[in-house]
């Protein structure tokens, strides 16, 4: 837990260094909102989750940090808009106000769309830090097309995985199951759950993996990883929806069962959910053996999920 919280505070470092800064200008608002945003804390797991994958393909440089920095803000983004009132109508998220109940519905739609667009421009900044090793190296041009080429191609992956292929196609389906008072079947609430949840965490392995010069088929292996890994966090996220802590979870709770919203507990029970929980982690870290490097700290990472409070 020690070096959990250590890896945590660098990757804090790290994401904060690449936010903007509101001073002097006319948008600072939109800016200021965006901030406070990323700025109410939480895991940090995704960046943390890129960041391991690459050290265990054995990346060694800064290449990786922009990408950390713009999975966050993603991921951020897309709470953003959960909490407004035309989705979730939330005022309380990691124990203080939304960013819509601070600064405004309004405000907090651009702050969505500004975090969504920025994540894009800071993660082409892993492209000057290549062109900087170059110059500074005497980096062969054949190496240095090599790491644009995986730049690309973790480019690629972000851009489908928050897409409609991803995390909006999820959320899709969700908003119109909410609307429309639809009975999901298992099938469909799965979709919901690697979509809407599970892709960013899937993106996080693949791009640390891409990034390093992973193959095609271990990239394949980070996905089901991530898949199994973020359909585990979100049935952990639909258990503590039913016996959770609000103080400790920083949001309210019940908002399922007030909503009449089928989950996968509805659907199998706290117990079984649980189980499946585990089943799905334990998987994972099977997947995770037949992949190069050290694996110590991705396994404490990962295990430190299972039974999470918040």
């Amino acid at each position: 837990m020690s070096e959990l919280k250590r890896q945590t505070e660098l990757v804090e470092t790290i994401v904060l260094k690449y936010l903007p800064d509101p001073e002097d200008r006319h948008q600072h608002t939109v800016i200021e909102a965006m901030n406070y945003s990323v700025t109410a804390g939480g895991k940090r797991l995704r960046p943390l989750i890129m960041q391991e994958t690459y050290r265990m393909f054995r990346g060694q440089d800064e290449v990786v940090e922009p990408f950390m920095a713009a999975i966050e803000m993603i991921h951020t983004y897309s709470l953003v808009h959960d909490d407004l009132p035309s989705l979730d109508n939330d005022t309380l998220r990691r124990g203080r106000e939304t960013t819509w109940k601070k600064y405004g519905d309004a405000m907090g739609l651009l702050a969505g769309d500004g975090l969504l667009n920025y994540a894009y421009e800071t993660a082409l900044k892993s492209f000057d830090l290549i062109e900087k090793e170059e110059s500074l190296f005497d980096t062969s041009p054949e190496t240095a097309y090599s790491r644009y080429q995986s730049c690309a191609k973790a480019l690629r992956i972000l851009a489908d995985k928050a897409g409609i292929n991803g995390m909006v196609g999820g959320q899709c389906l969700d908003v119109e199951a909410s609307l429309n008072n639809m009975t999901l079947t298992e099938e469909e609430l799965l979709f919901i759950h690697e979509h809407k949840t599970a892709a960013l965490i899937q993106a996080a392995f693949m791009i640390g993996g891409a990034l390093a010069g992973a193959g095609k088929r271990q990239i394949e292996r980070l996905e089901r990883i991530g898949y199994n890994i973020g359909v585990a966090f979100q049935i952990r996220d639909d258990c503590l929806d039913v016996i959770g802590d609000p103080a400790e979870l920083g949001k309210n709770t019940g908002s399922d069962e007030k909503d009449e919203k089928r989950t996968y507990v509805t659907l199998h029970g706290l117990e079984q959910s649980e189980a499946d929980e585990r089943r799905l982690t334990e998987e994972a870290l099977e997947l995770l053996e037949g992949l190069p490097g050290k694996h110590d700290f991705m396994v404490e990472l990962l295990m430190s999920l299972l039974g999470r409070r918040n």
